[in-house]
């Protein structure tokens, strides 16, 4: 965990809902890395948790739904990118944050939201091959990018961006669940996070953040 700061504006997020084994079982915070956020509205106007200390886009190169090779860097065209790590087979937490997060960008205009990319990292590379990503995402947004690799380098990406990815963990019934960290993380063009929406943030806050980092990163 990352030592917490002192100070009145900043705490260490122990929010709820944080490891989403999407079993329904939302115990833990979205932030349990400890990143150090504020604890008051942003000055700058965003309504998401601020980070204190921004995350760093990692260079690293995974696979896109259509088998391409996709750097997380390289391959970001847009100024402002959304990641979100989770699974298809999720049964609650994913498909809830994957609807809001589609529900907040229909609320911008074209212009803008064309200027967004967002980027779903599957957590379950066995079970979410490319095509079963595609068919999901497809469900949300088409132009949702989807992406797979091995385990180690996906869990490596995560947390390079404060999100924990636990594996696998066994049901009665037979299957598994993947517990991982819920929230949204914001970057700009710089390839810098300062921002990110935990699972239970209000559509229309992410939508006027969404907005908000367009006009910041122009």
């Amino acid at each position: 965990m990352w030592p917490i700061k002192g100070g009145a504006l900043l705490l260490a997020a122990v929010a709820l809902l944080a490891l989403a084994g999407c079993s329904g079982k939302q115990e833990k915070a979205d932030n349990p890395g400890g990143a150090i956020i504020r604890s008051s509205q942003d000055p700058n106007g965003l309504r998401g948790a601020t980070l204190d200390q921004p995350y760093s886009m990692p260079a690293t190169t995974l696979t896109d739904t259509g088998g391409n090779p996709f750097n997380l860097v390289t391959s970001t065209k847009k100024p402002v990118t959304l990641v979100f790590f989770g699974y298809t087979n999720c049964p609650d937490v994913c498909p809830t944050v994957m609807a809001d997060v589609a529900s907040a960008l229909t609320k911008l205009d074209q212009p803008t939201r064309d200027q967004i990319q967002m980027l779903f990292i599957t957590t379950d590379p066995s079970r979410d091959t490319g095509p079963v990503i595609r068919k999901y995402l497809d469900r949300f947004d088409p132009s949702f990018t989807g992406l797979t690799g091995s385990l180690t380098s996906i869990k490596d990406v995560a947390k390079a961006v404060g999100v924990p990815v636990e594996g696998m963990q066994k049901l009665p019934s037979g299957g598994y669940e993947v517990g991982h960290g819920a929230q949204v993380i914001g970057f700009g063009k710089n390839d810098k996070a300062n921002v990110i929406w935990l699972s239970n943030a209000a559509i229309g806050d992410l939508a006027h953040d969404f907005g908000k980092l367009v006009a910041d990163n122009q």
